[in-house]
């Protein structure tokens, strides 16, 4: 029996851990997640280029510039306002709210800090505008099923499908 190979149309689990600058764990994941490489976009694009040929067990460390992971800050998704002017459930730190605008688009923001009488408010990525690193550990290849083809994405319901966050 020939050793699967990481390539186009092949189910890939693995554990990932996501490090900062300073190589401090910002994210883990123990339990295997699953795409389908080179077809669903779930990795990003330089992550998924280092696991190409790979095979079970190889571990693949990328370090990602923010164009090629969570993009820039950008200045434009933050808000702040009076805490007055705040509904109580989202004075406090760590809560999430959604907005919309006329147009229709959403956009989820983060309670970050209240100070001095302000509450602000974060539509970033809390990665964007850093260097991160993503250590990803090869744990299975299969063949995708023809449905798995056909869809685009993994359909197996025992695997875990690989989350957003991850592109």
């Amino acid at each position: 029996m020939t050793e699967e190979i990481i390539k186009k149309q092949k189910v890939v689990s693995f554990t990932y851990m996501i490090l900062d600058e300073n190589g401090s764990i910002q994210e883990q994941s123990d339990l295997p997640m699953s795409y389908l490489h080179g077809v669903d976009g779930k990795m990003f694009p330089k992550v998924e280029s280092e696991l190409e040929g790979k095979t079970v067990g190889d571990v693949v460390e990328v370090t990602l510039e923010p164009a090629d992971a969570f993009g820039e800050r950008d200045p434009s998704r933050t808000f702040q306002d009076a805490i007055e002017n705040v509904p109580a459930e989202f004075q406090e730190i760590g809560t999430e709210a959604t907005f919309q605008n006329d147009a229709g688009e959403q956009i989820s923001m983060t309670v970050t800090k209240i100070e001095n009488g302000r509450v602000y408010l974060d539509g970033n990525h809390p990665y964007a505008g850093r260097r991160m690193t993503f250590k990803v550990t090869v744990s299975d290849i299969r063949d995708a099923t023809i449905e798995e083809v056909g869809v685009g994405e993994v359909v197996d319901i025992d695997a875990q499908q690989a989350p957003d966050i991850l592109h």
